[in-house]
């Protein structure tokens, strides 16, 4: 006989910690089932309690994304634009867990252990997370096997179906990068106008919502008032199960803007609008994670305007 199954509790464990490898850099790919792809060039390094990250798109917008622990930089070349801002605590790239819901993810997820396999000439342990119920996906994810790094990772449907795939095609484990000059790169700013996301901190209950009961296994996670052109009074709710997020973005309803109502998907991410009636006039939810409609359903029905 061989080891034993690690359990959800200790892959959580396996995959948080190897978000503190000392060093890496690779290419990423993003595919989903749609045909859409993304790639980008990272560099990662870890140093004590610092780690430092640099993101490259290769697709897409030009943009390089330097991250120091929360605080994130990212570059606009061609617009000469640089967007500071805070990240939401989580593992590192990809960002595949929130690590303080460890316990919602025990109990909404089984893990099942599918052998081994190679993922850019490393060799890597596979495990599946599969959901208890319909309001999550699955996932299939290539550890690597003496770091834990994860590798690859494929989201899958209730039927099995993938439908969104990460994984490097390249990469290199323990790299000469150093953390003081991949933290002076996000400093570089001349030439470049800052701009900082107008959205403050608050809570559901200072901007009147509330929830009329849970949806099992999504724990509120944060909440920001946005300021926008278009709407200064648009609030983002965000929920997650500990693997999956999802954001409830709510503002009052302009039937000029807000003339469908349905849901739209994208490779793994749904996204549902909806109006939702109310005393002193309606407002439109905006719902988008990369879950199952039936979660966002879920989270929609439940919401209520509190005086």
């Amino acid at each position: 006989m061989g080891p034993p199954e690690r359990s959800v509790a200790e892959w959580l464990v396996r995959l948080q910690q190897a978000a503190r490898v000392p060093s890496f850099m690779g290419t990423f790919v993003v595919t989903s089932a749609t045909g859409a792809m993304s790639s980008a060039r990272i560099w990662h390094v870890c140093e004590g309690s610092t780690q430092v990250e640099r993101v490259e798109a290769l697709s897409g917008v030009p943009r390089t994304i330097l991250r120091r622990n929360q605080s994130v930089m990212t570059f606009y070349p061609q617009t000469r634009v640089a967007i500071t801002d805070q990240r939401e605590s989580g593992g590192g790239f990809p960002n595949l867990l929130v690590s303080s819901r460890s316990a919602s993810v025990v109990d909404h997820y089984a893990a099942k252990e599918l052998g081994q396999s190679r993922v850019a000439g490393f060799d890597a342990d596979v495990v599946m997370f599969k959901p208890r119920d319909d309001l999550r996906y699955g996932y299939r994810i290539w550890s690597e096997r003496n770091t834990g790094l994860v590798l690859k990772t494929q989201t899958l449907d209730g039927n099995g179906r993938v439908l969104e795939q990460s994984a490097f095609s390249e990469l290199q484990l323990n790299t000469p990068l150093q953390a003081t000059k991949l933290s002076r790169m996000m400093d570089r700013t001349e030439g470049y106008a800052v701009q900082k996301p107008a959205r403050v901190a608050t809570t559901p209950a200072a901007e009147g919502w509330a929830m009329s009961g849970e949806v099992p296994g999504y724990h509120s996670l944060s909440c920001y008032r946005h300021a926008t052109e278009k709407n200064a009074a648009m609030v983002q709710w965000l929920f997650s199960d500990g693997l999956a997020t999802v954001s409830l973005f709510l503002e009052p309803f302009d039937p000029r803007r807000h003339a469908s109502e349905g849901v739209a998907a994208m490779g793994a991410t749904h996204t549902l609008t909806k109006r939702l009636p109310d005393a002193n006039g309606a407002w439109w939810v905006t719902a988008v994670g990369e879950v199952p409609p039936a979660a966002l359903k879920a989270l929609v029905s439940r919401l209520e305007r509190k005086p």
